[in-house]
């Protein structure tokens, strides 16, 4: 039996091998968990980038034993991560825009997700070499039918 592909340059052939090798890497379709997650992130950012930090921390879990992990310091608690931001971010010039991409989005159970980011802050008089950015690590999970962040360690790169 001949090869089908002799005969063929190798040229013609190279996208066919490229895409045979990107397809496994390709981002799977979400789930209802990961999309569910993603919305989550959607509805802080746009929060954020209004300067509601009350609005943007509702994709957090309002209990006690949620954990926000940041620079050499780490805390509990829903209250005490709000008091942290609002300290950080005392309005909305200090706040600025948030936008982010999200590395990884993966569904650990259909009730718990992982998320991996990179995350950039934009100010107005601040130039954007010097802008806060750094990254993310969440776990989503959802509770009585409410997703929201339980656990998130964000790291600054500086600015």
């Amino acid at each position: 039996m001949a090869c089908p592909l002799k005969g063929i340059p190798m040229m013609r052939l190279l996208p066919l091998v490229l895409l045979m090798f990107l397809c496994p890497m390709a981002q799977a379709a979400d789930t209802a968990a990961t999309a569910a997650a993603r919305n989550v992130l959607a509805v802080q950012r746009d929060a954020w980038n209004r300067g509601d930090i009350d609005a943007f921390m509702q994709g957090y879990a309002r209990s006690d034993t949620i954990r926000f992990a940041g620079g050499d310091k780490f805390n509990y608690g829903w209250q005490a991560t709000l008091d942290s931001y609002r300290k950080g971010y005392p309005d909305a010039a200090a706040m600025g825009k948030l936008d982010f991409d999200l590395v990884e989005v993966r569904e650990f159970t259909p009730d718990v997700v992982y998320v991996f980011g990179k995350w950039r802050l934009s100010r107005a008089n601040e130039a954007s070499d010097k802008a806060p950015h750094g990254l993310f690590t969440l776990i989503v999970e959802r509770a009585n039918g409410i997703w929201a962040v339980t656990r998130d360690h964000t790291s600054a790169a500086g600015g």
